[in-house]
Order: C-alpha cells, then structure tokens, then sequence
C-alpha cells in the first residue's frame, strides 16, 4: 500500500494512499446513488415512452443493487462509515435534468430526459471506472466485482437510451413539429 504523507502544519497536503482514496470514490457514488434513486420514480412518472419508463425502472433497481454492495465494501474498508460528502457533481446533473424536465412536455419532456440521465450515467461510469481501478489496486475484490457490473449495465443502458432516442423519441418529437408547422 502507498505510503501515507501527513501535513507538515505548513499548508502541506495530506497524500491518502488507495484505500483511502478508494473509500472516498466509493462515498461519492454512494451518495450519486442515493440522489438518482430518489429522483428515477419522478422521472418515471412524467416520461411519455413506455421503453424509456422500462429503462428509467431497470436503472432503479440497478442503482439499488449498486446501493447496496457499494455500503458492503464501505463496511469492510472503513468500518461502515456512509460519511462523506455530498457529491455535488451528481447533484448538479440530477437537478439540471429536473428542471429541463419541468420546462417541457410530450416528446420533448422524453429527449430532454434522455439527455439528463445519459449525462449523468457518463458520469458515474466515469467514477466507477476510477473506483475499479483503485479497488484492483488494493485487492478489493468486492469492489472490483460491483464496479464491474456497474461499468457494464451503465455502459448498456447509455446505449439503449440512444436507440430509443434514435427510433422512439426523436421521430415523435419531429412528427410533432410537422404537426405544429414548426
């Protein structure tokens, strides 16, 4: 494990070594989590494609799965500390989806949604990428495991938002331009 380099009292940086540093990315995606998990049933209710409501509910639940192994792995790293703060990246993902969502309505509503969640879905790949990384580092084989998972059902569920996106969303939205003149 890397060494730890503690703070000189002259402003000096602390260096976590991995498994710090891997606890406080799997804080951040805990709370990134938490966040959509609380926000999915909203969405749920106001999307006008059955498919996409599928997806928005199979990313619930696949978030919950995460929730859980994610607090697994906290618990043998750090004793089960949720601590941590918010993660504020995600937050700003999730609240700007929300309010896109409640200036539109109809096709709209579902592209701009699409949009929102594929956003912050790149994000927490991103995240889960780093925290893979970091948990191979330090043997957290647990860890790797749900990351893993996690990377894959993101890295799907990006893909089928595009083709619902391509083949659902998108032409019910222009068809509703052509409909309006537009």
């Amino acid at each position: 494990m890397a060494s730890r380099r503690k703070s000189n009292g002259r402003g000096r940086k602390q260096s976590p070594g991995g498994t710090e540093l891997l606890t406080l990315e799997l804080q951040q995606i805990r709370s990134a989590e938490d966040q959509l998990s609380r926000e999915l049933p909203r969405f749920t209710k106001v999307v006008e494609s059955e498919t996409l409501r599928r997806l928005l509910q199979r990313r619930l639940k696949q978030g919950t799965r995460l929730l859980r192994e994610v607090d697994s792995a906290l618990r043998r790293l750090d004793g089960g500390s949720r601590g941590g703060r918010n993660n504020v990246a995600a937050q700003g993902l999730i609240r700007d989806a929300r309010e896109r969502v409640r200036e539109v309505e109809g096709p709209a509503a579902d592209a701009v949604l699409i949009a929102g969640i594929q956003k912050t879905e790149h994000y927490c790949i991103a995240a889960w990428g780093t925290a893979k990384s970091l948990a191979q580092a330090t043997g957290t084989k647990e860890a790797v495991r749900a990351m893993d998972r996690a990377l894959k059902e993101g890295k799907g569920l990006d893909q089928q938002l595009t083709r619902v996106a391509e083949r659902e969303v998108t032409p019910a939205l222009m068809a509703e331009d052509d409909d309006t003149g537009e």
